[in-house]
């Protein structure tokens, strides 16, 4: 079955308050770049309370499921099929052809749950919700409803057309990117570095990185490393610019200088000194680290 539209769930934007739309439109802007990356012509709106993905004729679901789920800020990614609006009565077999295309031979428990995004519309959503169930239950006589615990949730959303929706691809959550500033990465060849940018990201931060290069005692090996695990950072934070800092005169004057008990030590002062100006000409907020 082709999916027509993808409704966005979030979670901690709900709970802005008369600033909130900013947050939503920071969303919608991150989700346009991602889906631009990607073959289609794809329209991200906000209607009514809701953030929708409006698909293309033909594209590529998996692709396009895929690039949401580098978005930070979405918790959950809903594939919704849109049905025209022919009345009440076509209402609930589009919701049973639906259901026999998405879940076939269904025997579990399920509930109906209605919104009615148009208000003029003639049925109450407990009196949709229980109809449509009646319907489900005709045309899968081994499922059971049961609206507290339901293994699944049939969702019916009323507008100028019919929204139907049943599955939810968990998102990475967080806030979306550039909703809380900008930070400074100090950026090795390990991993305790990118997962901190990784996990920072997903609190709203835009990332420059820095990297201390030391030749001849690190190798242009640890650059390019540092390159491609800043690309996969890159993939859900946006673009990151990078400073290669040399390091090696700064590193021979500390052993030539001070006390070798105290050499890693100075060391990581002078990075965090470097960075620290950095970060400031840049209008970074922070410095983030490995540890």
């Amino acid at each position: 079955m082709i999916f027509h539209a993808f409704l966005i769930k979030y979670a901690e934007i709900a709970i802005k308050g008369k600033n909130r739309y900013l947050f939503e439109d920071a969303l919608v802007k991150q989700m346009n770049i991602a889906l631009s990356k990607i073959e289609g012509d794809y329209r991200v709106v906000k209607e009514q309370g809701r953030v929708y993905v409006f698909c293309p004729e033909e594209y590529d679901f998996e692709e396009a499921v895929a690039a949401l789920k580098t978005v930070f800020g979405i918790v959950y990614i809903c594939p919704v099929v849109i049905y025209e609006d022919k009345g009440f009565e076509q209402m609930r077999s589009d919701v049973v052809e639906y259901m026999k295309n998405v879940h076939p031979d269904y025997h579990g428990t399920f509930k109906v749950y209605t919104r009615r995004a148009k208000k003029s519309y003639p049925v109450n959503s407990m009196e949709v919700s229980a109809r449509i169930g009646e319907s489900i239950l005709d045309a899968f006589p081994e499922a059971k409803v049961d609206v507290h615990q339901p293994e699944l949730t049939v969702s019916v959303e009323i507008r100028e057309k019919i929204y139907v929706y049943s599955k939810s691809i968990k998102g990475p959550g967080g806030m979306p990117v550039g909703t809380n500033g900008k930070a400074m990465l100090l950026l090795s060849g390990g991993i305790d570095s990118p997962v901190a940018a990784w996990t920072m990201a997903k609190r709203g931060l835009r990332l420059d990185a820095i990297h201390f290069a030391s030749p001849p005692y690190t190798s242009p090996r640890a650059e390019l490393k540092v390159r491609t695990l800043l690309k996969k950072v890159a993939a859900y934070s946006g673009a990151i610019n990078l400073a290669i800092v040399p390091f090696t005169e700064i590193q021979d004057e500390i052993g030539k200088n001070c006390p070798e008990d105290y050499f890693t030590l100075i060391m990581r002062r002078m990075m965090m000194r470097i960075s620290e100006k950095l970060a400031r000409n840049s209008g970074s907020l922070a410095l983030i680290t490995g540890e």
